[in-house]
């Protein structure tokens, strides 16, 4: 099923992101994770595709895998740093070939000394040569807080008005630990006429040292009572554990109960995560 199809009903929808492994030698115990998770029956799950493409022979393989074994539904990721149209264009032939549907269309991260633009330089020019290469449905990326490169938010947010103009049909955000910030954020894409679905992305901190990684890669807000939680708990592994799927399970009850209502938890391949989380919203994600 396409996701635009799944966003679309009348009901709350929980996926998960899952990412390939780094070497073979650790492909086993990804696709065991992945099993696992997958097993949840979530709406969909999605598959990264690594930094400059470095895990891209994995990404296809893992969200056919997912879909043909396990039927639940799979949104590939597909960025285009680096990248050649010739080489994007294989890759779409594979979903293809593969029965992939669905494509998360990236710029991705320019690695560390940059890099030559290629054929692409912006995700608007990915989204409209996936629409032009087949009937998939081609999802985004936003930033609630603003993409770090933008000079401005509203200039952010024309950027992502081009998205979908290219063909966009949902956007996912960004990690974000203050709901207000993304209902601000709602606000002032709706005002400028974006009207696709948009999709939260949640990432459940359950290991202190992921927070200094996670400023640094994003420059994301962490709220006092965030803070408190990790100064609390961040020495202590089962109790971060503990806490952190909790914060995530309240930021969630929150969202849907202000009318977001599509959630993605960015799952790090940690089934017991992505498992507590399910099932402490059992009974909010009912329609």
């Amino acid at each position: 099923m396409k996701i635009i199809d799944i966003l679309r009903q009348d009901r709350p929808t929980l996926s998960f992101e899952v990412f390939p492994p780094k070497t073979s030698d650790s492909y086993e115990s990804v696709a065991q994770a992945t099993q696992e998770i997958a097993a949840l029956r979530p709406d969909f799950m999605s598959v990264t595709y690594g930094a400059g493409g470095g895990t891209s022979s994995y990404t296809i393989g893992i969200a056919a895998g997912i879909s043909q074994k396990y039927g639940v539904d799979t949104l590939a990721h597909l960025s285009c740093v680096s990248s050649t149209r010739e080489h994007v264009h294989k890759m779409l032939a594979e979903m293809k070939a593969q029965g992939i549907q669905n494509v998360l269309a990236l710029r991705g991260d320019i690695p560390v000394g940059g890099a030559p633009a290629h054929d692409y330089q912006y995700a608007a020019q990915l989204v409209r040569d996936i629409k032009a290469s087949g009937d998939f449905c081609v999802g985004g990326a936003c930033y609630p807080e603003g993409h770090p490169e933008a000079p401005t938010k509203n200039a952010d947010i024309d950027h992502l008005k081009e998205k979908m103009e290219a063909g966009c049909e949902f956007f996912t955000t960004q990690m974000f630990f203050d709901n207000n910030i993304l209902y601000n954020f709602l606000y002032r894409i709706r005002e400028k006429g974006i009207t696709v679905p948009v999709v939260a992305g949640i990432m459940p901190v359950t290991n202190g040292k992921q927070i200094a990684r996670i400023c640094k890669l994003s420059g994301t807000y962490l709220p006092e009572k965030f803070k408190a939680i990790v100064d609390r708990f961040g020495d202590n592994p089962a109790a971060m554990r503990q806490a952190g799927i909790a914060y995530a399970t309240n930021q969630i009850i929150d969202l849907i109960a202000n009318g977001v209502d599509h959630i993605h938890i960015y799952s790090m391949n940690k089934p017991e995560i992505a498992a507590g989380i399910q099932a402490s919203l059992s009974e909010v994600l009912k329609p």
